[in-house]
């Protein structure tokens, strides 16, 4: 005879969530992001600050392009601690130089500059003495550019890579300020009602009513451009679907048992809210975040379309589809197509882990 367990509610939930295959693998690709995000620089083929390093001598190369690099050492020493390149890349002064041939003679490196389509590149001459260890081959490497370069010469996969960090943190710091105001509006509103509720409701009628792009444009161009501009901008704007659902749920549950034996106990308004009505609401309101997520990320990268997002020479892959558009005509499409598939595949997890989630927190299936 077998016993039975009951389970709670969570586990219920957990239980229909790791059933949803597309809802597992959609969660499984967010952290993979996450952590590509955060440890970018490491993966990244070019770990200097932005993946920045430009040679225009190898502009637009398909992908598995290869060339031989030399690095000529700067004589002026950048300190930087281990946190700091880990998380904002390297500072490097070094000249990096993409070369077809050289030779040694008579401690003088000479070596032929790259030159494509044919045309012979310039020939110089450096003196082995820059070199510390005076053995040139340290320093003349071939690197090869998996995903190509972009139309400055940039390594592309060391550009997605770091561009990932903007994209997919913009959720977060999206979806944190928007979840602050509208719980806290949407909860003011549904509670008390009246004059109150009146007011609020006019606030989000009005910020509804404005288009969120032309709406996130005008606070961005009050902050002004930058990277931390545009999150807090995106997040100004996603609030009201918070407040309307938060607002909806507490109407629906405020009057419900358990909210009046808080109150007949004597407890206060601020702890009826937050320790009574708010965690009986957290499924929309979970579903909702996701949702956001996926709409920050849009809204990012169309504002880096635009040209008002995060600017140059910060890696977004909104601005990598912006300088490579033309190119989708120009025969060689992946410039725009790669970036445009990194923000297509982030914002189709998201929204396939906020069906999940509403699935596996829905009480009535």
């Amino acid at each position: 005879m077998s016993q039975y367990r009951p389970s709670s509610l969570k586990q219920l939930a957990l239980q229909k969530f790791k059933s949803n295959f597309w809802g597992v693998f959609s969660f499984g690709f967010i952290i993979l992001v996450g952590l590509v995000s955060i440890f970018a620089y490491i993966l990244a083929p070019d770990n200097t600050q932005h993946a920045n390093q430009m040679h225009l001598s190898i502009h637009s190369k398909q992908p598995g392009f290869r060339v031989m690099m030399l690095t000529i050492p700067s004589q002026t020493k950048t300190e930087q601690n281990t946190l700091s390149k880990l998380f904002f890349g390297i500072k490097s002064s070094d000249t990096k130089v993409p070369i077809s041939n050289y030779r040694v003679e008579d401690n003088v490196l000479t070596y032929t500059e790259y030159a494509s389509d044919g045309i012979k590149g310039v020939e110089k001459t450096i003196d082995l003495v820059v070199f510390p260890t005076q053995s040139v081959g340290k320093f003349i490497k071939e690197k090869t550019f998996l995903f190509g370069t972009d139309k400055y010469g940039r390594d592309l996969l060391s550009r997605v890579l770091v561009g990932a960090r903007i994209s997919f943190f913009i959720g977060f710091v999206a979806v944190f300020i928007s979840l602050v105001i509208g719980v806290f509006m949407g909860s003011i509103a549904g509670y008390f009602g009246g004059k109150v509720d009146a007011v609020i409701m006019w606030v989000i009628n009005v910020a509804w009513s404005i288009p969120t792009l032309l709406l996130v444009i005008a606070i961005t161009l009050a902050l002004g451009k930058g990277f931390w501009q545009v999150f807090i901008a995106v997040g100004l704007t996603m609030w009201v679907e918070v407040a309307r659902v938060v607002r909806g749920q507490i109407i629906s549950v405020k009057e419900m048992q358990y909210v009046t034996a808080a109150r007949a106990l004597g407890f206060n308004d601020f702890r009826i809210i937050t320790k009574h009505i708010l965690p009986n609401i957290l499924a929309p309101v979970i579903v909702i975040s996701a949702a956001n997520f996926a709409a920050a990320i849009l809204i990012e990268s169309g504002l880096s379309f635009l040209g008002i997002g995060a600017q140059p020479p910060m890696a977004s892959w909104g601005a990598m589809i912006k300088d490579h558009y033309n190119y989708i005509v120009l025969g060689k499409p992946y410039l725009a197509i790669i970036p445009g598939l990194c923000i297509m595949g982030l914002v189709m997890a998201f929204m396939l882990m906020g069906n999940a989630l509403r699935d596996a927190l829905d009480v009535k299936g």
